[in-house]
């Protein structure tokens, strides 16, 4: 960042009666699926109701399966590495961290910042799906409306490899694998297709237009392809207040019928959109549920979710409350956990051989420039002036409605021109961090940091906040509020000795449009003005929500 001086203080409808929708379902689990769960036992009751949103994070276009007793979530990363992360659940409601399909997005050299950058590209909506004769999950996804790409992996953890490369760009795909071990893949925008996969998933073998979206919809989109009770269902998407369903009784190609599911229903998050772009899934003991997501901006797009009955003649309906989406509802019915799930929030103190899945690059990292085991240690990666262009940039989903992220930041290693510190990183984005020059190191508190419509940058930022430091380390803070509506704010703060915090600059508020699609992250960075070679080291990052 060039980080320009600033005079400051120094202390500164569902129609009721049309249906409903699903998402994505492996149908009652087999004996064999159900032998690959892990224990039920030592498990603390469930709640008797849980509340909406089930996640107030940003995780969009939701792709989620069973196999055996739990639960797995797919969601879009766009230019974050690495990309689709999965989420893992024992009752829908309580979620953890597990891996991402996509283990570097080495897809040209925009995505590591060289020359070009990806924002907003990358990751879209796409499929996590698990097959029972091999035993493995299967992700597919369109990259840069070029191509599509399918990993595999026997566990969600990893490792995933990358499969094939197909020539056809599955955008918004929806993978279904059917009762009799095909694999198809529903896609596209407004001309609805169904492609057949070989056998063995490397190549297409058909593609069939099998639906034409009328002029009175406008954009239909989000494929989600299920087959239950021997019809083929596509889940379809108009952006950002609708949802449809195709349902055909004659196979994966058609004829279909096109049936609404939901119009303008009033969501569970005041201020958020409406819920839709989901999937559909269903519990062991034969329960329905559709987990969407609500437009939550500024903290992005987050899952709620609802029960789901059906129709006699084969329509899924969603259960209302008082005619809108619920705010709470009756817990699932679910075999006890084997265990409690891992918290998103709490201490991370980087002492593992690598990073926690909670964590993503902006773009793809510099691995030589990058270390965890003693610390997360950060070596400038990039000489620039500008944020978006900075490599090694970490990333953490900032919880809502409100949460705090403080950084125990180590200074000694850096070098003038270097720029460290923690953000919030959007389009337009702030941050408080360490500026070292000639005349020694100071703490600064900076906004002013933006892009364009098209993702070029147009600032690089102001210093709103400035004062000397001195000695080996400094504890960074942001409280961030992503709540809808007017609040949107960070704060930021500072200490010397990691109990008093000073507050420092002025209040920034977070931009709420959708158009950058992912929301505010909490975000690591380390770049230079000047030359490579210096480092710093963060020894504590804590994330604290209500």
């Amino acid at each position: 960042m060039s980080w320009t001086r600033h005079p400051v203080n120094r202390r500164a409808v569902l129609a009721t009666g049309t249906g409903l929708l699903a998402g994505s379902v492996l149908p009652t689990a087999t004996a064999e699926q159900a032998s690959a769960a892990q224990p039920a036992a030592h498990s603390p009751a469930l709640a008797a109701t849980y509340a909406n949103p089930v996640l107030w994070q940003d995780f969009a276009d939701i792709d989620v399966i069973r196999v055996g007793d739990t639960y797995y979530c797919s969601a879009s990363t766009m230019h974050y590495s690495p990309g689709a992360p999965i989420l893992r659940s024992y009752d829908l409601v309580n979620w953890e961290f597990a891996g991402h399909s996509v283990p570097v997005l080495d897809f040209g050299a925009k995505y590591d910042l060289q020359g070009a950058r990806g924002y907003v590209r990358g990751i879209w909506a796409s499929s996590l799906a698990y097959r029972p004769s091999d035993r493995k999950f299967y992700w597919v996804g369109q990259i840069d409306f070029a191509k599509s790409y399918l990993y595999t992996a026997s566990s969600v953890e990893g490792p995933w490899s990358r499969l094939t490369t197909i020539g056809t760009a599955y955008y918004d795909a929806g993978m279904l694998v059917d009762t009799d071990d095909t694999l198809y893949v529903a896609y596209g925008n407004t001309a609805i297709h169904v492609a057949q996969l070989s056998a063995d998933g490397r190549t297409q073998v058909r593609s069939q237009q099998v639906f034409s979206t009328p002029s009175s919809i406008g954009t239909l989109e989000g494929s989600r392809f299920y087959k239950i009770n021997g019809s083929y269902y596509i889940f379809l998407t108009r952006p950002a207040n609708g949802q449809y369903i195709l349902k055909s009784t004659s196979g994966p190609f058609g004829p279909y019928t096109l049936r609404q599911v939901l119009l303008d229903l009033p969501g569970p998050v005041a201020g958020g959109g409406i819920p839709h772009q989901g999937g559909l899934v269903q519990t062991p003991n034969g329960a329905w549920y559709y987990m969407a997501f609500v437009d939550a901006y500024p903290g992005g797009r987050i899952p709620v979710l609802a029960p789901v009955t059906w129709t006699s003649d084969g329509w899924p309906v969603v259960q209302l409350v008082d005619g809108a989406w619920g705010s709470s509802y009756p817990s699932p019915a679910v075999p006890a956990p084997p265990r409690p799930v891992e918290p998103m929030t709490g201490v991370e103190n980087f002492t593992g051989t690598s990073l926690a899945p909670r964590w993503e690059w902006n773009h793809n990292p510099d691995n030589s420039k990058w270390s965890v085991g003693n610390g997360l240690t950060l070596s400038t990666a990039t000489v620039t002036s500008d944020l978006y262009w900075a490599r090694n940039t970490l990333t953490h989903r900032i919880p809502g409605p409100t949460s705090t992220a403080t950084v125990l930041l180590e200074y000694t290693g850096m070098r003038n021109g270097d720029r460290a510190g923690l953000a919030v990183l959007r389009d337009s984005s702030a941050c408080i961090g360490l500026l070292r020059d000639s005349s020694g190191t100071r703490v600064v508190m900076v906004d002013g940091l933006t892009m364009d419509a098209n993702w070029n940058t147009t600032g690089t930022g102001t210093v709103r906040a400035s004062t000397g430091v001195s000695g080996s380390r400094i504890w960074l803070r942001v409280n961030a509020d992503i709540t809808p509506g007017a609040n949107r704010t960070a704060r930021f703060s500072y200490s010397t000795n990691g109990a008093d915090f000073i507050p420092f600059g002025p209040a920034f508020t977070l931009n709420n449009a959708w158009q950058f699609f992912m929301g505010y992250r909490y975000a690591l960075f380390n770049f230079t003005t000047g030359a490579l070679g210096g480092s710093v080291r963060i020894t504590r990052f804590e994330v604290t929500a209500p």
